[in-house]
């Protein structure tokens, strides 16, 4: 392949969903438990004891009834070492993940010992839990498990918690990759930097002729490749819109305020960007827009280069010549 004609850009990316959810009657009161400095399991018909707690029985599938108080000590059933620490894990120093059967229950608890190296872990070996002061209900209120028959009684919890005996547990989840932009990307983020529009014209297919902003390096439609890269004008034409009335987290601007498609003049395809400068309801199919750029010291490699799109002024654009991209 030959070389691409415009440097690479990578960049670290990273989603965060905070994922929440009712722990519903049984799991609520091992969560109860936990503030409390204590551990609870759940008995089955068939009298096995459950750390944490099941919800539903595994021999008749009857709704758990029966919740009893384990001991904060158990047995090593089998372990694992971890010799380096990744952000989100329970302890900072190396240490070793365990299966730890309490005592009166018959399942393991999969938690984190803290040794000073794997030379000190073995199965079969007793350890006991190490309360953290401020607890929450989550399974991290047990802060670790070290080695030793007796364990410290658990603090009164410094934590403000809800009243209730459901409980609600928010949990954090985040990937990060590290994306590498495609050369059509690269010159596209580039050219917002500069402040110019780039887009790619498609050579051949059922595309042929068709410019698209953002650009493609191939069509949707066909594969057919893109063969030019066109710099747009920054005008264009207002083709559907929305009316944003609901605030929502995380939202910059004080509803109401329009997002709407913008077709570029000389592009095939409207992408969407704000419409500002003018009163939410005077918007309409049809408006000619212009981009408002940030200041160029302020711009980046990204579509923020452009703060938002105003009214030219001039008259509306004909239906005809915007229907076909609705």
């Amino acid at each position: 392949m030959p070389d691409p004609g415009a440097t690479i850009l990578t960049a670290e990316l990273s989603n965060t969903f905070a994922y929440t959810r009712s722990l519903g009657p049984v799991l609520s009161q091992f969560a109860l438990g936990l503030r409390d400095g204590r551990i609870v399991g759940s008995r089955s018909s068939d009298g096995t004891v459950s750390v944490p707690p099941i919800e539903f029985d595994a021999a008749s599938g009857a709704p758990i009834s029966e919740v009893v108080d384990v001991a904060p000590v158990g047995t090593v059933t089998t372990w694992s070492w971890n010799p380096e620490h990744i952000d989100g894990q329970p302890v900072e120093a190396p240490f070793a993940w365990a299966l730890i059967r309490l005592d009166g229950a018959d399942s393991a608890l999969l938690h984190a010992v803290e040794v000073s190296s794997a030379s000190e872990m073995s199965t079969g070996m007793r350890v006991h839990a190490v309360w953290r002061a401020a607890r929450s209900g989550r399974i991290d209120d047990i802060a670790y498990f070290a080695p030793g028959e007796t364990a410290e009684p658990a603090e009164r919890n410094t934590a403000e918690n809800p009243d209730g005996e459901q409980v609600i547990i928010t949990t954090p989840i985040t990937t990060t990759i590290t994306h590498s932009a495609t050369e059509e990307e690269s010159r596209y983020l580039e050219g917002l930097k500069a402040g110019k529009l780039i887009g790619t014209r498609i050579g051949s297919g059922v595309d042929a002729g068709r410019v698209y902003f953002p650009p493609r390096s191939v069509s949707p439609a066909d594969g057919a490749p893109a063969v030019e890269h066109v710099e747009l004008p920054d005008t264009g034409i207002v083709t559907t819109f929305c009316i944003v009335n609901v605030p929502f987290q995380g939202q910059r601007i004080k509803p109401p305020y329009v997002a709407a498609y913008v077709l570029l003049d000389g592009s095939d395809i409207p992408f969407l960007h704000l419409i500002l400068d003018c009163p939410a309801d005077e918007v309409r199919m049809g408006m000619r827009v212009e981009a408002v750029w940030v200041p160029e010291d302020e711009r980046e490699l990204s579509m923020g280069s452009i703060s938002h799109f105003r009214p030219t002024g001039e008259p509306d654009a004909e239906y005809d010549s915007y229907r076909e991209f609705l």
